[in-house]
């Protein structure tokens, strides 16, 4: 790599669906935007100090996950049993090492667990128990279901649990994620959710899983998802974006534009968020709305709305 120092950039997102200004009340999208901009805050005094996309996009994600507006850690929705199981994942894209947990119940910020897993252990992927054991064993944080557990997520399953077909109908995929470039060239990525509210049979979605919902190559870029994860899953969003960027050429708009146009046409909705190798950004998403927001050297700026 040349001596050329890169523009550092950091995006994030706090999900995606039907988020229409008349769904939030002016006190409820103030506080969205002050959690979005605290949390891009975090992430860019790392950046900013010369410190890794890594550090930055699990910092960044953190304070999403501690934050109860959004579907991830604190805040996770619930599943139809009642319990919350969060997914996340994190990606260097150094060295393509990556870290993932599915279904953990008691670690406070699952997104440092999987990076812990791809720090410590010698898998990429842990789940449910033994997830949670290897985040005993290591030390980290735990908190007990009450932590996790609001008011609203509980409020939301029970209107589910009154439906005939047991299905997040309001469509908020309130999943968290971050993405980075730092001064270095080198990009990272992490995604955490709590899941679809009613979620049974231990379901995973595509956060966790490296390619789907989570990815970071240096050659190309890094993307964090949120959206309808079977839809996701099938669509390898997240590797395809960095693929099309790599192989094709394609710049990073046109490269997460065809393939959100690709998940809409296999009938999913969500949206994502790119970060080239460059210091290039893009969001994507086929729905009303995505909580988003980017930090340069130029400032910060947050958005909700689609015609932000």
């Amino acid at each position: 790599m040349s001596d050329r120092s890169t523009p550092w950039k950091l995006v994030i997102h706090g999900g995606a669906g039907v988020i229409e200004r008349h769904l939030l009340s002016a006190e409820q999208e103030g506080a969205i935007r002050a959690a979005l901009d605290h949390a891009l805050k975090t992430g860019a005094a790392i950046l900013e100090a010369g410190g890794s996309a890594l550090d930055a996009v699990e910092a960044t994600a953190r304070e999403l996950e501690d934050d109860a507006h959004f579907n991830a850690g604190r805040g996770s929705v619930f599943t139809y049993q009642g319990t919350i199981e969060m997914d996340a994942a994190i990606m260097d894209g150094r060295n393509r090492n990556a870290g993932a947990v599915a279904g953990v119940t008691a670690t406070r910020n699952p997104i440092t667990l999987a990076r812990t897993v791809m720090e410590q252990s010698p898998h990429v992927f842990l789940s449910r128990e033994g997830a949670d054991q290897f985040s005993r064993d290591h030390d980290l944080e735990q908190a007990p279901p009450e932590y996790f557990a609001t008011p609203e997520r509980r409020a939301a399953l029970e209107d589910m649990r009154s439906q005939a077909d047991y299905f997040d109908a309001d469509l908020k995929y309130g999943t968290v994620g971050a993405v980075a470039v730092d001064s270095n060239g080198h990009v990272a990525a992490a995604t955490s959710t709590g899941g679809l509210t009613g979620k049974r049979w231990a379901r995973i979605g595509d956060t966790p899983l490296i390619g789907c919902g989570t990815y970071a190559d240096d050659r190309a870029g890094a993307v964090s998802a949120t959206g309808a994860g079977e839809f996701f899953i099938r669509a390898t969003v997240a590797q395809e974006i960095c693929a099309r960027m790599r192989m094709l050429g394609e710049g990073v708009r046109t490269a997460a534009d065809s393939v959100i146009a690709d998940v809409g046409a296999l009938g999913g909705t969500g949206g994502v968020i790119v970060v080239t190798s460059a210091g290039e950004a893009a969001f994507a998403f086929n729905t009303p709305g995505m909580y988003r927001g980017v930090a340069s050297a130029d400032g910060r700026r947050v958005a909700i709305y689609a015609d932000e």
